[in-house]
């Protein structure tokens, strides 16, 4: 089998404490993980779980106290500065918050220039590369000149994710994308994320709270559960027909349609917590 191209190997994250008697907080314990070229991986657990500290330690923005995070077999978890911004060509991230991700006072295209101008990527191609990602994301031609609080929260998702392609990476991660947006705005956004993927066969570490979500993007799903994690395996089996007691419940907490459905769910989902906690 090829080498994965993100392999987390037993990695710990621990944040010191704020008084010298207490232990470091343990955000993250002996967790493995990896992702293949083109493929998506999704990451879920309730909010705590850790998920989005491990998206955090890929991106270097949390301190990985033990193990390793290899990226084309070169460990990253410890990269400096330098290193950090020539992995940013191949490493992107889009995060949840797509009004507060986006630098009001610069116009669309100058936040989709400025990874480019970093790289010295010429004007004319830089120019050409924006209104490619334009049509990719779905956006105007004419977005170029405008300011993100002049679109939607769709759009402005969509530019945020313009932007992390901008430099034509290998893996995204994706920190809870969909999480702020309304239903309808979400499935459009997933099924861009789907489509992107089969045009660039770019990989993504989709990070997300939601058992439903993950199941429509993911290859393969890991649930995390207070810093660890406790089921990895097939998307459809996951969260379909999940084997873990955790996983089970988050399953049974996804609302139907069905109102006799969701009654069975809901008798199921308190059965699994009475059994935890007897």
């Amino acid at each position: 089998m090829n080498q994965p191209l993100l392999d987390i190997q037993n990695i710990t994250v621990e944040y010191p404490s704020k008084s010298f008697r207490s232990k470091p907080f343990r955000a993250l314990s002996n967790v493995s993980l990896d992702v293949r070229a083109g493929e998506c991986v999704g990451l879920v657990g309730e909010s705590g779980s850790g998920k989005t500290t491990l998206g955090r330690a890929v991106l270097g923005l949390a301190p990985v106290t033990e193990g390793k995070v290899l990226f084309r077999g070169q460990d990253i978890a410890h990269a400096g500065r330098s290193e950090r911004r020539e992995l940013a060509s191949d490493i992107q991230v889009v995060f949840q918050d797509p009004y507060t991700s986006l630098n009001p006072s610069r116009t669309v295209e100058q936040i989709l220039a400025e990874p480019l101008t970093v790289r010295k990527v010429p004007r004319a191609e830089a120019s050409k590369r924006i209104q490619a990602l334009f049509e990719m994301v779905r956006l105007p031609a004419d977005s170029g000149n405008r300011l993100p609080r002049e679109f939607s929260g769709g759009q402005r998702q969509r530019i945020a994710i313009a932007r992390a392609l901008a430099l034509k990476p290998q893996l995204i991660v994706c920190d809870e994308p969909v999480s702020a947006l309304d239903l309808s705005t979400q499935a459009r956004v997933l099924e861009l994320f789907k489509d992107i993927q089969e045009q660039t066969h770019v990989a993504y570490l989709f990070v997300s709270h939601d058992l439903e979500v993950v199941r429509h993007i993911s290859h393969r799903v890991a649930v995390m559960y207070r810093g660890d994690i406790v089921e990895f395996g097939d998307g459809d089996q996951v969260t379909s027909a999940p084997r873990h007691p955790y996983t089970q419940r988050l399953f049974f907490a996804a609302p139907v349609a069905d109102p006799e459905a969701q009654a069975q769910r809901r008798e199921e989902r308190h059965r699994l917590l009475a059994e935890q906690n007897a």
